[in-house]
């Protein structure tokens, strides 16, 4: 699909994964034991057979850059395609830090791409969708703007930190708008536009030259009055990392079987990194259940609907029970762990037991010995 430029947008100032942010960009976040958040969008746009995607970062860029690479495990035609990360001048927490300011400072690469349309994504957003689809419902509608939405049932409780469409019965979109957890049922928006790039570029530029503090969502909102906006609803699981919390509940949402086929299918493979290494180890004494194991890991313990990541260390005695852990942890013997996120290179040897709840999970920090 060679007549649309992907973009990846970073996330918003609204976004901030306590903890894990500290270290990485949200989309440099380990996901679900071997993925990064970022590997969600970039198969999209590769799925979708789009070879020329622009991926923004303001903030930590290293992980990602390196997780990036060239952009062949994302099975982008070297010839043809191209992965290119672009980077934001600005600081994460000024109040010119937004994604208006970021494309302004690569406009000439913009302006430069030969294609047609943009569609514009989240790196935030969890989700699958064949954006070849959304951009021929685009056309054929003959719209200016179109915007994809989840729908949920759940808005009070979930997804408290997106935004959310307001709909008329013909789809067009009326206005952007917080979702505050008063009503249950919302359109969940998913950070996705699809648009001519001639307009994008126009778009750009008037909303920097209007107010340096707008973003691309607060100018399309401002145009939904003027402007023909419409849309399209997204079907399947829709998860988002927008803080820590939803990144809990988002990673223990895969566990269930059920749940994870509704996003990973064998015809829409998610790409990553790979990291070779050698198959699990399950020792004598280990208990293993509903759970998400990576390779290279050596368990010895009781693991009950948790995510390890690749080179963890279970020892003998110790119980892992509703936990997040990332690559290289080390947990001691006869520890306890319940309701916690572990971040990379973290040994636990000392401390027999590390408790949160699922209501508000625990954490700890990259590196540290308990």
């Amino acid at each position: 699909m060679n007549s649309a430029l992907g973009i990846i947008n970073f996330a918003s100032n609204l976004t901030k994964v306590t903890g894990l942010q500290d270290y990485r960009s949200v989309g440099a976040i380990s996901f679900l034991g071997r993925y990064r958040v970022i590997d969600f969008p970039i198969s999209n746009f590769s799925n979708s057979g789009m070879e020329n995607i622009h991926v923004y970062t303001r903030w930590k860029p290293r992980s990602l850059a390196e997780h990036l690479g060239t952009g062949r495990q994302y099975n982008i035609n070297s010839k043809r395609g191209r992965l290119h990360l672009l980077f934001a001048e600005d600081e994460l927490d000024s109040l010119y830090s937004n994604d208006i300011s970021a494309y302004m400072d690569n406009i000439e690469v913009i302006e430069n791409s030969c294609h047609d349309y943009v569609i514009v994504t989240s790196s935030c957003m969890i989700f699958k969708q064949d954006f070849k689809e959304l951009l021929d419902q685009h056309i054929e509608s003959g719209a200016d703007i179109t915007l994809l939405y989840h729908s949920t049932d759940n808005a009070k409780e979930q997804f408290l930190t997106c935004q959310t469409l307001e709909l008329n019965r013909q789809k067009g979109v009326l206005s952007i708008t917080p979702n505050r957890g008063t009503a249950k049922n919302r359109q969940i928006f998913t950070g996705t536009y699809v648009m001519r790039r001639d307009l994008f570029i126009d778009m750009i530029k008037k909303a920097h030259n209007t107010s340096a503090m707008y973003s691309l969502m607060d100018w399309v909102n401002l145009m939904c009055s003027e402007m023909d906006i419409r849309g399209v609803a997204h079907r399947g699981y829709f998860g988002s990392i927008t803080n820590f919390k939803s990144y809990y509940d988002t990673s223990m949402s895969l566990i269930d079987l059920k749940t994870a086929r509704s996003l990973f299918d064998p015809d829409w493979p998610i790409y990553t990194r790979t990291s070779d290494s050698c198959p699990t180890q399950y020792l004598e004494g280990a208990d293993v259940k509903a759970s998400v194991i990576s390779n290279g890991c050596r368990i010895e313990g009781t693991i009950d609907h948790s995510i390890l990541s690749r080179g963890c260390i279970i020892k003998k005695g110790a119980v892992v029970k509703n936990c997040v852990i990332l690559p290289d942890v080390v947990i001691g013997e006869d520890t306890v762990l319940e309701n916690v996120v572990v971040d990379k290179h973290v040994r636990i040897n000392h401390i027999k037991e590390v408790k949160g709840t699922p209501e508000n999970p625990g954490y700890v920090k990259r590196g540290d010995h308990l």
